[in-house]
C-alpha cells in the first residue's frame, strides 16, 4: 500500500533542499569514503542523501516503504549515470531481514524521527561492518530567527484548502522542523545507551532562497500535497502563486536552515 508520500515524490526530490556540503565533507573524513565502501541510506526517499554518495561508494542501498519515492530515486540515478544503487523497498523494522552486505554507513536523514529509534540503533549493530557507523542528520529551524512573513501567506492559503490542522511536524509550510532541543537531548541519551555511543555532533547554517515556483513546489511535497488536495492541486497552485506575489512582487523568499548532524561508532577498544 501507498503511502501519502506517493503523489509527493517528484515535487519531494525536486523542491527539498539538500543537506549541506559540510555534511558529506563530515561523512568522507570520518568514513574515509574512497569508493569502496557500502553505503545504506534508510528513509531513503529519492535519495536525497544516497544519490551524492554514491559517486563516493561502492554501492549504496536505498530503503524506503513508499514505491514512488523509489521510482523517483532510480530516475534519478539514471539521469546522473549512477548505477551503483539498489532501490529496495522496507522501512526501519526490514534491517535485518533486507540479506544486505556488511554495512560501512548507514545515514539517515528526517525520516529518523519517524523510526522505532531504539530498534534501529540495535539492528543496525548487527549488519554494520566493525568499524561501520551511524550519521544522522536533520535541517531544522535556526532558534531565534524571526518568522518569514511568506510562510504566514502560505499558510493562510492552505488553511483554506485544507482546514487548520495540518501545519505541524512533516506538514509544516516551509517543509521543515522547528529546532527541538529535547529531542536532541533523547537523541544523544538513545546514542549514548546503544552500541554506537561514541558520538560526535555539529551543526551548520544555510541560507535557503527559493522562488515562487520553488515555494509552491515545497508544498506539493508535503504528506498532504496532492494526496489530499486532488482536483483541486491545480486551483492551489494559482492561489498560493498569486498570494505570494501580492506579498513580494519580486518572488524571492528566504528562510536560514540550521543542519544537526550526530555520527555515532562503536567505541574503541
Amino acid at each position: 500500500m501507498s503511502t501519502p508520500f506517493a503523489s509527493a515524490a517528484p515535487y519531494y526530490a525536486r523542491y527539498r533542499p539538500p543537506y549541506p556540503r559540510e555534511f558529506h565533507a563530515l561523512l568522507a573524513d570520518r568514513f574515509v569514503l574512497d569508493g569502496s565502501q557500502t553505503v545504506l541510506d534508510l528513509g531513503s526517499g529519492p535519495g536525497t542523501l544516497g544519490l551524492p554518495l554514491a559517486p563516493s561508494a561502492d554501492h549504496v542501498y536505498a530503503v524506503d516503504p513508499e514505491p514512488a519515492m523509489l521510482a523517483e530515486g532510480a530516475r534519478l540515478a539514471a539521469e546522473r549515470g549512477l548505477t551503483n544503487i539498489s532501490w529496495l523497498r522496507g522501512d526501519d523494522a526490514a534491517i535485518t531481514r533486507l540479506c544486505l552486505p556488511r554495512i560501512d554507513v548507514c545515514v539517515i536523514g528526517r525520516a529518523f524521527h519517524l523510526m522505532d529509534r531504539a530498534r534501529v540503533l540495535t539492528d543496525l549493530d548487527e549488519v554494520l561492518a566493525p568499524r561501520g557507523g551511524l550519521a544522522l542528520v536533520a535541517s531544522l529551524h535556526r532558534p531565534g530567527e524571526p518568522r518569514p512573513a511568506w510562510v504566514t501567506v502560505v499558510e493562510e492559503v492552505r488553511a483554506r484548502f485544507l482546514g487548520t490542522g495540518r501545519v505541524d511536524g512533516e506538514d509544516r509550510a516551509d517543509g521543515e522542523d522547528r529546532e527541538d532541543r529535547e529531542d536532541w537531548d533523547e537523541l544523544g541519551d538513545l546514542l549514548a545507551k546503544s552500541p554506537l555511543s561514541r558520538v560526535e555532533t555539529h551543526q551548520w547554517d544555510q541560507t535557503v532562497r527559493r522562488t515562487v515556483d520553488e515555494v509552491v513546489g515545497l508544498q506539493l511535497s508535503l504528506s498532504c500535497g496532492p494526496a489530499v488536495l486532488g482536483d483541486r492541486t491545480a486551483a492551489f497552485e494559482t492561489e498560493l502563486r498569486r498570494a505570494l506575489l501580492d506579498h513580494d512582487p519580486c518572488g524571492t523568499y528566504v528562510r536560514t536552515l540550521r543542519s544537526r548532524a550526530a555520527v555515532a561508532t562503536r567505541p574503541r577498544r
